[in-house]
C-alpha cells in the first residue's frame, strides 16, 4: 500500500543527504506537511495527482523551489510514518502560526483531501480531528471544506 510513496521519499533523500535538509522537527512547515501527507496516504497509495497538488500547494503556500519542496516532502514523510498521532504536528503549529495561518493549513488539507475528486470519509475525519487540535471551528471547518469543494470542476465533483 505505502511502497510506492516510500519509493518517491527514497528518491527524493537519496538526492539529498540527511545533513543538507534545511527543517527540523520543530518547524512549522514540517508539522504542516506532515498533516498534509498523512490526509493523502489515508486512502491507500498517493495518487500522481495528489503527489503534484501537494508539491504545488507547498511551492505557492510556503514560496519554495521544486528542491526544498522535494526536501520537506521528503522530511515530513518520515516524521509522519514515525508519529503515533496527529497532536505532536498540531502543537507545533499551534505554537508557531496564528488564526489565518492555521486556516489555510486546513484549506491546504481540504485541497489535498479533495485532489482526486471527493473526500473521503477518512480523509473528512483527519481533517476535523486536525482543525480540532489546531482551535479552528467547526463552522470555519466546514466554510473551508465548502469553498474548496465548490471550485472543483464539474466534471469531477459531479455537479
Amino acid at each position: 500500500m505505502l511502497d510506492g510513496l516510500r519509493q518517491f521519499v527514497a528518491d527524493i533523500v537519496s538526492r539529498t543527504a540527511p545533513q543538507d535538509r534545511a527543517f527540523d522537527d520543530t518547524g512549522y512547515r514540517l508539522a504542516a506537511t506532515a498533516l498534509l501527507i498523512h490526509v493523502i496516504s489515508l486512502d491507500g497509495e498517493p495518487s500522481a495527482v495528489e503527489k503534484r497538488k501537494l508539491h504545488s500547494l507547498l511551492e505557492s503556500r510556503f514560496g519554495l523551489d521544486p528542491g526544498t519542496a522535494d526536501q520537506l516532502i521528503a522530511s515530513a514523510t518520515l516524521v509522519e510514518g514515525e508519529a503515533v498521532d496527529l497532536y505532536h504536528f498540531t502543537s507545533v503549529i499551534m505554537r508557531s502560526v496564528n488564526e489565518e495561518g492555521r486556516l489555510r493549513i486546513v484549506e491546504m488539507m481540504w485541497e489535498l483531501a479533495y485532489a482526486d475528486g471527493r473526500a473521503s470519509e477518512f480523509e473528512d475525519n483527519v481533517v476535523w480531528r486536525a482543525a480540532d487540535l489546531l482551535g479552528v471551528s467547526s463552522r470555519d471547518r466546514i466554510d473551508l471544506k465548502h469553498r474548496v469543494a465548490d471550485r472543483q470542476p464539474a466534471a469531477i465533483t459531479g455537479g
